[in-house]
């Protein structure tokens, strides 16, 4: 199994998100978007797409509430739930399905947009924030969106050879025990 490789890429990956990407971007755009790099997030779709949704639930509650701890203090769990949640669900609407690079992009925008929502309405509903929906897709989340996209395309070929090799691999092992 992969699942030591797995943890160790998504812990890389957050590390980069939280610690490095903030120097990458030009310092002129600050004020004009927010953008928020989830790559933990992209990772854990791919996961589950090409390997289970049980994974992705597993490693969406494990590296949300990572996230949750380190980086936003508002609440505890909010990121938690809302990366296991759009784990299982992707997993659940892949199962036993063919993906192409279109639809793993797809689904990919529509998770982004999903927990970007689902954030600010969590937000919204214990009173963390007050400002307007539109204000938030315009400045945050399509911005975000774009650029979580982007990584998405990038790692796309490593990322299912990777995972799909993993479950090759699986399945190999279960062919010569049984």
């Amino acid at each position: 199994m992969r699942y030591p490789q797995t943890l160790l890429i998504l812990l890389l990956f957050f590390l980069v998100e939280g610690s490095l990407f903030p120097w990458l971007l030009p310092s002129g755009w600050s004020g004009k978007a927010e953008i928020s790099p989830h790559f933990v997030l992209i990772g854990i779709i791919y996961i589950a797409i090409y390997r289970n949704r049980h994974a992705a639930l597993v490693y969406g509650l494990l590296f949300g509430f990572l996230q949750d701890l380190i980086y936003y203090g508002h609440m505890l769990g909010v990121h938690s739930f809302s990366m296991g949640l759009l784990g299982y669900l992707v997993g659940l609407s892949f199962a036993r399905k063919r993906s192409s690079l279109l639809l793993t992009l797809s689904f990919t925008a529509l998770a982004e947009l999903a927990y970007g929502i689902m954030l600010y309405g969590i937000y919204r509903f214990f009173n963390v924030t007050d400002l307007p929906l539109t204000w938030i897709l315009l400045k945050n989340i399509f911005p975000s969106l774009l650029l979580n996209l982007l990584f998405g395309l990038i790692i796309y070929v490593p990322a299912r050879q990777f995972l799909e090799g993993s479950l090759r691999m699986k399945q190999d092992e279960e062919m010569s025990v049984g």
